[in-house]
């Protein structure tokens, strides 16, 4: 383990290196507490292990306890997060994969280009870089310079690539911040050269947990990329009666299926036998400063999640119903990201696949505030009201031509 040591009472953030290509160095298990770095701030602690047996084998965790909230990263999985809690609020779902499978066991072009579900369990996850949504065909150029035909599988690759640097940076002034840092690549010869740094960070005793994106295009032609952020809810938030959240410009169902219930887009049921899931694109209104906030609260409005973010850098929401039986998976997904979840190449053609010049970076941040108690919620529904004003939601009927 590569550790930057500092005298006792330096100011300068600590670094430690717990996986790097560069150096050769990967650390099997590890821990640290706050108590011996920043001892003025309220008790947290770091957690690094290896996972073993079956599909997990192999894998990294990291698990981060502020004092308040916790969570746990895989670098192994794109630095996704595998589920989060703050006393009895719990970030996740009980997905019927029960282990954090490593990327080798996943084929993503099992099933029609759906074996990236095989892993799928995270609370967090990531989809992209160079595509992510539905699977199906799309043009690209080959390596000699021809149109040729490509197969996108469901989501991309970003999920399934394992960190090659992986760093735990705490800050030892307030307020005390401590980051998980990690690069992954998604590069090939005659193909992508996308690099995703993300800094998961929080600080002690606090409800929120932070995601910081910087996407780099590191080839020298220009590159088409999609990111979006799939944060996934169960029980207790998801149940009956729940109630999902957000300033909305408009709603556009994904397809005929969804059309049926557009009106009722905002409202959960319980778990339902043979429910068929609905997807609904959602354009989000904010504030003079360019933030939006989404949220998910119980019936009872007394526990919630917020989810607040630029929609400059995150234009489009995309809300994922599957109220499935609880075997099944009973989960929704507030869905932040750069484009709406349809293949590629219908994304190109309603303008929402951005592209980056050589060396140009895309930048995303999204704070994550666990909410309890009705005072909270009442605080986080004013809010939304505030950022939706007078102006009332489109909602449409009907979805769009994607041929």
């Amino acid at each position: 383990m590569a550790t930057t040591l500092l005298e006792a009472n330096s100011k300068e953030p600590l670094k430690i290196t717990l996986t790097s290509v560069q150096q050769n160095i990967h650390v099997d298990a590890w821990q640290m507490s706050g108590a011996d770095i920043t001892p003025e701030a309220p008790v947290w602690t770091i957690t690094k292990q290896t996972l073993h047996g079956g599909k997990q084998e192999g894998v990294d965790l990291i698990t981060v306890n502020n004092g308040k909230l916790s969570f746990s990263v895989i670098p192994t999985r794109g630095m996704g997060i595998l589920n989060a809690r703050m006393e009895d609020i719990y970030l996740g779902w009980n997905s019927p994969v029960k282990e954090v499978v490593h990327p080798q066991h996943i084929r993503l072009e099992d099933r029609g280009g759906l074996g990236w579900l095989e892993g799928f369990n995270e609370w967090m996850v990531r989809c992209g870089l160079e595509s992510n949504g539905h699977p199906g065909t799309d043009s690209f150029i080959n390596n000699v310079g021809d149109e040729a035909v490509m197969d996108l599988t469901l989501h991309g690759k970003i999920a399934n690539i394992p960190a090659s640097e992986v760093e735990v940076v705490i800050d030892r002034e307030a307020p005390y911040r401590i980051h998980i840092r990690g690069r992954v690549d998604e590069r090939m010869f005659y193909g992508p050269k996308l690099e995703l740094w993300t800094e998961i960070s929080t600080t002690p005793d606090s409800p929120t947990l932070r995601i910081s994106d910087t996407i780099t295009n590191r080839g020298d032609d220009p590159q088409e990329f999609e990111i979006l952020y799939h944060a996934n809810y169960g029980p207790p938030l998801l149940e009956q009666g729940s109630k999902f959240l957000a300033p909305v410009a408009k709603v556009m169902p994904f397809n005929d299926h969804a059309a049926e219930s557009v009106n009722e887009y905002a409202q959960y049921q319980g778990p339902t036998s043979g429910f068929v899931e609905q997807v609904y694109c959602i354009t989000a209104l904010a504030g003079r400063d360019g933030k939006t906030t989404i949220g998910l609260v119980n019936r009872a409005k007394n526990k919630g999640i917020s989810m607040t973010y630029s929609v400059k850098e995150l234009p489009y929401v995309t809300l994922w119903k599957n109220t499935n039986s609880e075997g099944e998976g009973y989960v929704t997904g507030l869905e932040p990201g750069t484009n709406f979840p349809n293949n590629r190449r219908i994304e190109r053609k309603f303008g929402r696949v951005p592209k980056l010049k050589s060396g140009e970076s895309h930048k995303a941040t999204i704070d994550f505030t666990i909410l309890k108690g009705r005072q909270q919620i009442s605080r986080l529904e004013d809010h939304i009201q505030a950022l939706q004003q007078n102006q009332k939601p489109t909602i449409e009927t009907k979805p769009e031509d994607k041929e």
